[in-house]
């Protein structure tokens, strides 16, 4: 690795565990110059490997509802354009948050937030479903998150009673 690669690592794996770390910060954690630091974000979001910044949220502990699901879908490649033009119908949808294609049993992963189960269910058999490609659907939903993007969600338990003695 270059020492270009190694600062470009080591920026990246400090933003994705913190997008709001401020460019001074990051600087001086480095030992680079601001400027430099900069640059390079620049560079980095210029050339398609930053793609957005995001913020990870409990929504369990809001007061809105929100369902997360699974979906393994399996699918019929179409001739020239293999998976690529399917997942993009299916990416294109406002309740899909994410697409991966995937190998195993299932070609396609497909993570969908909605209100409810019915919403879900109702993307699934009235959209996903109803594409010519899609041969068959498995659909999990998301219980409860433990860590998500390496972030841990839930505290861990800690057992408060007194101890009894005899």
């Amino acid at each position: 690795m270059t020492e270009k690669q190694i600062l470009r690592k080591k920026i990246l794996d400090m933003i994705e565990k913190n997008s709001r770390i401020a460019i001074s910060e990051i600087a001086v954690m480095l030992g680079e110059d601001e400027l430099a630091v900069a640059n390079e974000l620049k560079a980095l979001e210029d050339e398609g490997v930053i793609c957005g910044y995001h913020t990870m949220i409990d929504w369990s502990k809001t007061s809105l509802d929100a369902v997360s699901a699974l979906i393994e879908v399996r699918v019929t490649p179409q001739r020239g354009q293999g998976f690529d033009s399917i997942a993009e119908r299916i990416y294109k949808y406002p309740e899909v948050q994410s697409v991966y294609l995937m190998s195993g049993a299932f070609d396609l992963m497909v993570i969908l937030e909605g209100k409810t189960l019915q919403e879900v269910a109702q993307f699934v058999s009235s959209k996903l479903s109803a594409m010519d490609s899609i041969l068959s659907t498995s659909t999990c939903f998301i219980l409860k998150r433990y860590k998500d993007h390496g972030t841990i969600l839930a505290a861990k338990y800690e057992d408060i009673r007194e101890p009894v003695t005899p």
